[in-house]
């Protein structure tokens, strides 16, 4: 049976008592993560006022990144009487009082008030271990549910939860199957579609794979599979399941077949006791690649590297739960305290709040010596590797392991030198995932100066963070043609589309002109690094004769205040200058970009800022958080932090109720009619931890 539900109060009627609302630490998102690992392991829970609940976990559906269902009920029983913590069921007990919410880089918590009697703390933990792959190539996440006494007194309490067959299939219609076994301490549903369609989406859920739901085996414990109204009514009444396997294979809306666990602690007391559960999918293969060689061949997922199966795997991950939490407390205390020493708490509220979002577009890929990272670009086209969405991804990836730029440039090189694209521009994307077929014909969508810049940009500031530059002689052949584009045509672009390609095309732009200037700067540098003196001083000559002539051409200096125009020659516009943070990533400082253009801009932004941002550029009123964080981190420390708190203000007061969406009206804080959520770009917003120390 399935309940609807549009909205829920922020107060909770329980019991007949009205209950205090909860608070929201470090801030209320528009959704908030809960299980967030990969493309296809992205759900969470709607929050804003456009269809979320207000951040109540108990009373709202957990959904997918793209709005689909993904059913996940709690239930929990004390001293007989039963009580929802989480989901919608309809018919189900009384919601539980949520006091508290907070959330950490890896972490999503609730604390919950069980009738005065039974206190809860719920945590959904999607681990994040950049610099350790085994881990990393996991796509699972773990929800960790602890009980104890409020009261002072002893109570029984039984632990409910399940998952519906949503979470394996995008298409409700389509027919999945299951089981139930054990393994090395861990009993487990696996759920899995029935018709098998390796690298399609449904409602850009996967085809193909296999779910596990699990927990630990035990004398307490019972399971159950069968239609959700059946499985969760036998908790609700008996405080056990069946320990029985439904065998009805049928349609995931065919009586809403659902696969739960309960849990049962007897005298819960003051200390705290709990149940771990972990869900996650694993797939032997994850790409289809068009790379070396003719034909597309398949890319197997990077943990087949470490385990035989996706059993070993999945018994791997859930038995490794301490050594994960220490992992991503680690990774929590780092983001916690550089954040805070950066830019203080409201940074902290941006940042803590990106980090499983980006990850969360990221399929680790190859094999343990030649890994592969291929990414989503989510909600805005689904394209795969898209050049100017890995750009702005970059600021976390470098701060968290530079090594992992290099992964995801790694099938944008290998597609191009094997000659599977004919133009000498950079390619765009790879094409829609999970299906990397390439652009034979180079009919892709062209940002010729954007993704030739970016992709020298990135390759350098890899080099630079790693000491690698045997990666730059590598590719070095490929770097120069694209170098070569710039010299053509990054002082004066032609009408063509940036990155914010739907904000529509422009010719000569002010802010595109630097980022392929500021390329060419960087292509010198590349060539001193690998011994190519000449071109050192090719590409460097003209770079420094380029951003001279650049000053003359997209600076408006009769303003007041001087800032530069969003065209050339178009006076009375302007734009935010984003691509001016690649000259301070790559170290270059003042030494090639005057700090005469930081300083102007830095007085600039607050003349024309609004509640929740500085706009995009004056065609809108659009703000873009990922580029707002890039300006922000070589902005003055004044400007800087009135970037900072508009941002961080959107993410309490943002209507929307969709993953962090990076582009968003400035005044409203609502989406401005296009819809871009859950996309990985907001890695940007560690712009300012990315600098060189």
């Amino acid at each position: 049976m399935r309940l609807s539900i549009a909205a829920v109060a922020q107060v909770a009627l329980t019991g007949g008592l009205v209950h205090a609302a909860s608070t929201f630490s470090p801030a209320r998102p528009p959704a908030i993560p809960l299980a967030v690992r990969s493309p296809y392991i992205n759900t969470w829970l709607p929050v804003g006022k456009d269809g979320g609940n207000g951040g109540y976990l108990a009373g709202e559906w957990p959904q997918f990144w793209s709005q689909h269902t993904n059913a996940w009920v709690g239930m929990i029983r004390v001293d007989g009487t039963p009580y929802t913590w989480m989901g919608a069921a309809a018919d189900g007990p009384a919601a539980v009082d949520q006091t508290d919410f907070s959330y950490t880089s890896t972490r999503s918590t609730f604390i919950m008030n069980v009738g005065g009697k039974v206190g809860m703390n719920i945590t959904f933990m999607s681990p994040v271990t950049p610099n350790d792959l085994k881990r990393q190539s996991l796509t699972f996440s773990y929800l960790d549910v602890a009980v104890h006494s409020l009261d002072g007194s002893t109570h029984d309490v039984e632990v409910y939860a399940d998952i519906s067959g949503e979470w394996a299939s995008g298409d409700d219609s389509a027919v999945i199957e299951w089981d139930y076994s054990t393994a090395s301490g861990v009993a487990y549903h696996t759920i899995s579609r029935q018709q098998q369609n390796e690298f399609a989406e449904n409602n850009e859920q996967a085809a193909w794979g296999t779910w596990y739901w699990a927990t630990a085996d035990g004398d307490s414990l019972t399971y159950q599979s069968g239609s959700d109204v059946d499985v969760r009514g036998s908790f609700a009444n008996n405080g056990v399941l069946a320990n029985s396997k439904d065998t009805n294979f049928r349609a995931v809306n065919n009586q809403w077949p659902v696969f739960g666990f309960t849990k049962g602690f007897e005298s819960v007391g003051t200390e705290s006791v709990s149940t771990l559960f972990s869900i996650g999918l694993t797939q032997e293969n994850a790409i289809s690649f068009l790379g070396q060689g003719e034909g597309l061949t398949t890319v197997p997922s990077l943990w087949k590297s470490y385990f035989s199966n996706g059993l070993d795997a999945m018994t791997f991950f859930y038995n490794d739960y301490a050594t994960s939490s220490g992992l991503a407390t680690d990774l929590d205390n780092r983001v916690a305290s550089d954040s805070l020493s950066a830019a203080g708490q409201d940074y902290l509220t941006i940042t803590s709040l990106s980090v499983r979002q980006t990850f969360g577009a990221l399929q680790f890929c190859g094999t343990d010596s030649a890994p592969l990272v291929f990414l989503k670009e989510i909600s805005s086209n689904s394209d795969i590797q898209t050049v100017d969405v890995i750009f702005p991804s970059i600021p976390l990836l470098i701060y968290t392991n530079p090594k992992l730029l290099a992964y995801l440039m790694d099938p944008l090189y290998i597609n191009q030198e094997s000659g599977h694209y004919p133009n000498t521009n950079a390619i765009h994307d790879l094409g829609t995932f999970p299906n990397a077929k390439g652009y034979p014909a180079g009919n892709d969508e062209l940002m010729p100066v954007e993704e030739c810049g970016n992709m020298i940009i990135m390759s350098l500031a890899y080099a630079q963070r790693t000491s690698d530059t045997a990666y730059l002689n590598t590719h070095y052949k490929l770097l120069k043609q694209w170098a070569g584009y710039l010299v053509n045509d990054s002082l004066v672009p032609a009408n063509q589309i940036s990155t914010d390609d739907f904000a529509g095309p422009l010719a000569n732009q002010t802010n595109l002109a630097i980022k392929g200037i500021i390329g060419l700067r960087a292509m010198s540098e590349i060539a001193k690094l690998t011994g190519n003196s000449d071109d050192e001083k090719s590409f460097g000559d003209t770079a420094t004769s380029y951003i001279s002539q650049w000053q003359n051409l997209g600076i408006n200096q009769a303003a007041n205040p001087p800032h530069t125009t969003l065209s050339y020659g178009d006076g009375d516009s302007h734009g935010l200058l984003y691509n001016l943070y690649a000259n301070s990533l790559l170290g270059f400082g003042t030494s090639f970009v005057p700090q005469s253009v930081y300083d102007m801009q830095s007085a600039f932004y607050p003349t024309v800022a609004l509640e929740y941002g500085v706009p995009l550029d004056t065609r809108h009123s659009w703000v873009k958080s990922d580029w707002m964080m890039f300006a922000a981190a070589i902005a003055s420390s004044d400007t800087r932090d009135m970037f900072i708190k508009k941002l961080a203000n959107f993410i309490s007061a943002t209507p929307t109720n969709r993953p962090l969406t990076d582009l968003y009206d400035g005044n409203t804080g609502d989406f401005p009619g296009i819809t871009f959520n859950a996309r990985p770009v907001v890695g940007g917003h560690f712009a300012l931890l990315a600098l060189p120390s």
